[in-house]
């Protein structure tokens, strides 16, 4: 039976492509190249934040497109990159835009049974049933699950022998950057601006004012969700509204929500304001270089890139991951702007981090974890 959703092969973007394409630090180059008589086809199917989501979208994009097919996306079509650029492994992309939720199963459908790929990528926690069903109808295919595990109908983690999931302990790169505004609020007062109230979300929350108590115990954290991460407008508004109340750092967690939120900092700034904004997943600085202090950085670009690399030279394998500090797959991005104490600020998240690898720090994984004395070892 032909599928009827729509799906965009090669998809045009929804927003213009990530400019930090360009800023990414080179993948390992230890692959092996496809032969040259015929590329291997790898899928990539996007969440609903598309292409040009400056976030987690473009973050997957970055690893199949400019890392691993050694291509650039450009309104029309692809160009190759230079050599100087990357050294791509030899694979075709394909990559289909979801419109809406119903889209992702019949997408990961299509890229096996009439897209011809081997490796199927699907970034985003919202895909784990979608990928469960069609890699249960296509065990002699392989998959990527980036963001959550496979789930039971008890909702415990299990295993498929042709799927990989990644996970990220995305609450040690929050408690780096809690801990960072911490220590440069001037306002006592910070903001953090979530997308949905999920599991997912609230660990971002969690680390994040565990982070704040470390370096400022006497802070106060503002939260507020959006309830999506689709809506631009709505995230400006709620930063709006935070920095309205005073605080002078905001934490954006919500996807393209968040780009709302950044979008309020930046005009905030540009009326000299002295407000900051984080960014997570993905370095936004480009899009706002005077507003933008750090961001929770999720390698979502090299998860990618790996398992294509495996696919190429035949050793891809199933299985769970889970990735934090200690292993690379989170970090935070450079801190561009200055403020008082910066120096001394940065030597404090080396070492804050330094505990969280050695165990020395424990981050909480929901908000209901926290308790009133969350300062790191070593705070006044």
């Amino acid at each position: 039976m032909r599928l009827r959703h729509l799906a965009l092969v090669l998809a045009l973007p929804l927003l213009p492509a990530c400019k930090s394409q360009k800023e990414a630090p080179p993948a390992p180059k230890t692959a092996a190249k496809a032969p040259a008589t015929q590329k291997s086809r790898i899928g990539l199917v996007l969440g609903l934040g598309g292409r040009g989501d400056q976030s987690f979208n473009d973050s997957a994009l970055r690893g199949l497109e400019v890392w691993a097919a050694g291509v650039k996306y450009e309104e029309g079509g692809y160009k190759d990159v230079t050599p100087q650029e990357h050294e791509p492994l030899g694979i075709t992309p394909v990559i289909l835009q979801s419109r809406v939720a119903e889209d992702y199963e019949p997408n990961l459908q299509l890229l096996v049974e009439e897209q011809g790929v081997s490796l199927s990528l699907a970034v985003g926690f919202m895909l784990e049933n979608a990928v469960e069903a069609v890699a249960k109808r296509n065990p002699d295919k392989h998959f990527l699950l980036v963001d959550s595990p496979l789930l039971s109908a008890q909702g415990e983690p299990y295993t498929l022998p042709n799927v990989r999931t990644v996970v990220f302990r995305e609450e040690e790169g929050c408690y780096l950057v809690g801990a960072l505004a911490g220590l440069a609020t001037k306002t006592g007062k910070v903001g953090f601006v979530g997308g949905m109230e999920i599991p997912l979300v609230k660990r971002f929350e969690a680390g994040f004012r565990a982070g704040v108590a470390a370096t400022n115990p006497k802070a106060t954290v503002v939260s507020n969700y959006t309830g999506g991460f689709t809506n631009f407008a709505l995230g400006k508004q709620v930063g709006q509204d935070l920095l309205t109340k005073g605080a002078d750092v905001l934490f954006a967690a919500a996807g393209v929500d968040g780009l709302g939120a950044i979008q309020a900092v930046k005009e905030a700034r540009d009326e000299g304001k002295s407000v900051y904004v984080i960014g997570v997943d993905s370095d936004p600085s480009h899009l706002a270089p005077k507003a933008v202090l750090s961001a929770v950085v999720k390698r979502v670009d090299l998860v990618v890139y790996e398992a294509v690399r495996d696919e190429v030279q035949g050793r891809f394998q199933g299985g769970s991951l889970s990735l934090g500090l200690k292993e690379g797959g989170i970090t935070y991005a450079p801190v561009r702007l200055d403020f008082p104490g910066k120096a001394d600020a940065l030597a404090r998240l080396e070492e804050l981090k330094g505990k969280i690898i050695a165990g020395d720090i424990q981050v909480p994984t929901h908000p209901d974890q926290l308790r009133p004395a969350t300062a790191a070892p070593g705070t006044p």
